[in-house]
């Protein structure tokens, strides 16, 4: 036994010097066995190994997916040049400048981006980006390029549709499935910032369901901080894997370059307005002809509300609108609309917005102190002037 015992003590301090040894002179040979054992170990754990590029976080797959979709969109329009320095007066301003000899009319030229979202030529951009345009021109990212013309727009969600002239068999963008977005998540804007050509800027999802903007009159952006730029705007906001999440709209600067605010249309929004549009050229919304005022914890108390602050009141009523037909008066408050809760005016409008016009709807009020109901048959809310 004690043969047994001298044998191992001798092994065991063999091996020790040997480490010993080793770690002195050799230590890279004891690195390069741990990486080497690691995948293996892993591979046979069920887990995928670490392979090329380990860990390191990449979205090319994504872009490349969706960036054939997103398109330059050049516009040309003429203007009148002063001659001539004109007074600030904008009444003097027109005046002067109907005046022949005092102005020469030029071409003035912009630029924007804009989604494939359909392989027979549908593009979809910002109604700002091509608003008055003469000429439009639109170059894909594989250098081809085409005219198009305005199928249709819609100035209260600053959308507007393009059809391609020519080009067919098109990449069209593929749309986010309606799982819904959430603050967090990761997000790429794909456009043409300044005319410098295609760049794609990542960010996450900052907040959605931003309103209260003044920038259009029916608001829900995405906002993001991925860097959104002049020339951006029709451009596609995508997610991680390529899919069409958002239309980059508008940014908050003051200098006029990104500050990590920029907002997008939702896709979901977008979608019903371009299909309302190639579908019928233009898009019709619900509309009451009232004027709404928020209900404030002081008009709460006037009215004898207590503590609900919810709701809208009415503060004037078009004649022969639709809501002066219902019935509907100056002071009442609405807090509801087919039984759907209304917090404040956006909320309202955007509720009597998606009611087909034609339909009959039923407003939850509150007039004298005392709950009622009244039936109203929804109007179509006059288009603004393109």
């Amino acid at each position: 036994m004690r043969r047994y015992w001298l044998i191992f003590a001798q092994a065991v301090t063999v091996c020790l010097a040997i480490l010993f040894v080793v770690t002195t002179l050799r230590p890279d040979l004891l690195r390069l066995a741990g990486p080497a054992a690691a995948p293996q170990a892993a591979t046979a754990a069920g887990q995928p190994s670490a392979g090329r590029g380990a860990g390191v976080v990449s979205y090319a797959d994504g872009v490349a997916r969706a960036a054939p979709s997103v398109v330059n969109v050049f516009t040309t329009k003429h203007v009148n040049v002063p001659l001539i320095p004109l007074p600030d007066d904008p009444l003097l301003r027109e005046l002067f400048g109907q005046v022949p000899g005092v102005s020469r009319r030029e071409a003035s030229t912009s630029l924007g981006s804009g989604v494939i979202v359909n392989q027979d030529g549908y593009v979809l951009t910002n109604y700002h980006v091509v608003q008055a345009a003469d000429a439009i021109e639109v170059a894909l990212k594989d250098g081809r390029r085409d005219t198009a013309k305005v199928v249709g727009a819609d100035p209260d969600t600053d959308l507007a549709v393009l059809k391609l002239s020519k080009l067919r068999s098109l990449p069209a963008a593929p749309l986010a499935p309606d799982r819904g977005l959430r603050v967090g998540d990761v997000v790429l804007a794909i456009g043409n910032p300044f005319g410098v050509g295609q760049t794609t800027t990542q960010g996450i999802v900052s907040a959605l369901g931003r309103n209260g903007l003044g920038l259009n009159t029916y608001e829900n952006f995405i906002q993001t901080d991925a860097a959104i730029n002049p020339g951006n705007s029709g451009g596609a906001l995508i997610d991680a894997e390529g899919n069409l999440v958002g239309i980059n709209t508008a940014i908050y600067s003051e200098s006029g370059g990104s500050m990590g605010i920029g907002f997008a249309t939702p896709i979901e929004i977008a979608r019903k307005v371009m299909d309302e549009i190639v579908k019928t050229g233009g898009v019709k919304r619900g509309w009451l002809g009232v004027e709404p005022q928020d209900v404030t914890p002081e008009l709460a108390r006037a009215f004898d509300l207590g503590r609900d602050t919810t709701g809208v009141i009415i503060a004037g009523v078009m004649r022969d609108g639709p809501a002066a037909r219902a019935g509907l008066r100056v002071g009442d408050i609405v807090q509801s609309v087919n039984g759907k809760r209304v917090a404040d005016t956006i909320s309202l409008l955007s509720e009597i917005a998606q009611l087909p016009p034609g339909g009959r709807a039923t407003l939850g009020i509150v007039r004298s102190g005392k709950p009622a109901e009244l039936a109203v048959v929804v109007g179509t809310r006059p288009g603004k002037p393109r």
